[in-house]
């Protein structure tokens, strides 16, 4: 019940991620802002999230279940609340920032929950149902907000959002228990500082550079790289990232401890984890890109394409978890790779012939590949950690995790802009058929690139081996003086 009840809290906060993308337009249409404006609800609400993640460790060990939880949606559903009665963007953002401070304490917080009360023989099962969270409310996102947007105000997709939350709340303020143990661990305001710098510096500069469609998708793609506001963001970022690692490894208790990355598996398992969510990103913004600028489908049937892939993910991660649980993570994750490089390869080579249906199966087996590698892995990894480094590993996965999207994000729209700008120079042409076939050979180039990144993740996992229990630290030691070291 303890799960459950933050797992259908989980599922509203990560549906809320995807359903803007759609229905941005009419937003900046109703309260009257330009598209550079816009992204701010998409590129701050990463913000948010990748700079709150990094302190879930710290949370998690200070504060009880309950009461993380509990203020968690809170701050959830008042952002919702906010965001549907915003009369301006300024509230509106407010309402964007709130949702997304809640959603980063969630999926880490359920994650820790569940590795504290399921034994490792079953974790497998357990997390493929979190998977269903995972993958299937972004998936339906789309579709969601194309059918809602279509016919009713874009303010109906937050209070369609707010009586779930408000039933979380609720019957998370009678039933839900303190299942975890707390501490009063000290928190270093420097690594506080240096995260928030890090991490947030990397998400806002790759976002920045990203972010946008069509005419900001191209300018991203020549001389956004280039500009001040990405390129110093990002320097930031990495410099911070470096004195950040370099001060946790001599804290005795760092906001996030790095030892996780002594543990061979758990390397592995990021990487692979990582190049996936750049796959999934670039599936779910270049395909809708192709269907409504190429083929002039209407934004519904561009989310509909998302919905049977959706489906069968919600389908398939119980069953994933459960043979997960019998056989390990590498035979999954070799397959899932391989279906998702598929995909890839197959998108690569869209033309304006290529059929809706072709293009809803292979989104559906790309999904299915997802599913068979995300969550399995994700549990391989932790598996191998000593329960102390729990709630470190779900942050370091989690906050990787949103760092990629954005970094996968922002590369994949500079690729298949940069090189539809070389198409249309060449061609000497900017009549409409050619701007669209300019855009189907800079998607190819995206496409390529999303399935060599995926190549490298599939050798990655024929290495993968099954994390029996915290008894094996990376490098043949035990894993308790791994820690220790």
């Amino acid at each position: 019940m303890v799960v459950m009840v933050m797992i259908l809290g989980v599922f509203v906060a990560i549906l809320n991620e995807t359903l803007l993308n759609v229905a941005l337009t009419r937003i900046m249409n109703d309260i009257g802002i330009a598209p550079s404006t816009a992204q701010w609800l998409t590129t701050g609400y990463l913000l948010v999230i990748g700079v709150l993640i990094p302190m879930t460790a710290f949370l998690i060990r200070r504060f009880t279940t309950r009461t993380l939880f509990l203020s968690a949606m809170g701050l959830f559903t008042l952002g919702t609340l906010t965001a549907a009665v915003a009369p301006n963007f300024a509230l509106l953002l407010s309402g964007r920032v709130l949702q997304a401070a809640g959603t980063g304490l969630l999926f880490p917080l359920l994650t820790n929950v569940v590795f504290a009360l399921v034994p490792l023989r079953k974790r497998g099962a357990a997390m493929g149902t979190i998977g269903i969270v995972i993958t299937f409310a972004p998936a339906i996102g789309p579709t969601l907000s194309g059918l809602i947007v279509q016919h009713f105000s874009w303010r109906v997709l937050f209070y369609s959002v707010l009586p779930v939350a408000l039933f979380v709340v609720g019957f998370a303020y009678y039933k839900l228990k303190n299942v975890t143990e707390t501490d009063r661990p000290s928190i270093d305001l420097t690594s506080l500082l240096l995260s928030t710098l890090g991490f947030g510096g990397i998400v806002y500069g790759f976002s920045s550079a990203g972010g946008g469609h069509g005419g900001e998708a191209e300018a991203a793609g020549s001389s956004g790289w280039l500009s001040l506001a990405v390129l110093l963001p990002i320097a930031v970022g990495l410099v911070s990232l470096g004195l950040f690692a370099w001060r946790q490894a001599r804290l005795s208790e760092p906001l996030l401890d790095l030892s996780t990355f002594r543990y061979a598996v758990f390397r592995k398992s990021v990487l692979i984890m990582m190049i996936v969510m750049m796959a999934m990103f670039s599936a779910m913004m270049l395909l809708p890109l192709f269907l409504q600028n190429a083929l002039g489908y209407t934004p519904l049937d561009a989310g509909l394409i998302m919905l049977p892939g959706g489906i069968l993910m919600g389908i398939m991660s119980p069953i994933n978890g459960r043979l997960f649980d019998r056989f390990g993570a590498k035979g999954l994750a070799v397959v899932g790779l391989a279906l998702i490089g598929l995909a890839l390869w197959q998108f690569a080579y869209i033309t304006l012939a290529t059929s809706y249906l072709l293009i809803m199966v292979m989104n559906t087996l790309l999904m299915l590949g997802i599913s068979m590698v995300m969550m399995p892995v994700m549990t391989n990894a932790l598996n191998e950690l000593p329960p102390a480094l729990y709630a470190h590993g779900t942050a370091i996965i989690s906050t990787l995790q949103q760092v990629s999207g954005a970094i996968g994000t922002a590369l994949l729209v500079t690729v298949m802009s940069s090189r539809s700008a070389v198409y249309l120079e060449q061609s000497g042409s900017t009549d409409p058929q050619t701007q669209v076939q300019a855009l189907i050979f800079g998607m190819k180039s995206a496409f390529l690139l999303a399935f060599g990144l995926v190549a490298v993740a599939w050798i990655a996992s024929l290495l993968l081996r099954r994390a029996e229990a915290p008894a094996s630290g990376g490098d043949g030691m035990p894993g308790q003086q791994a820690h220790a070291h």
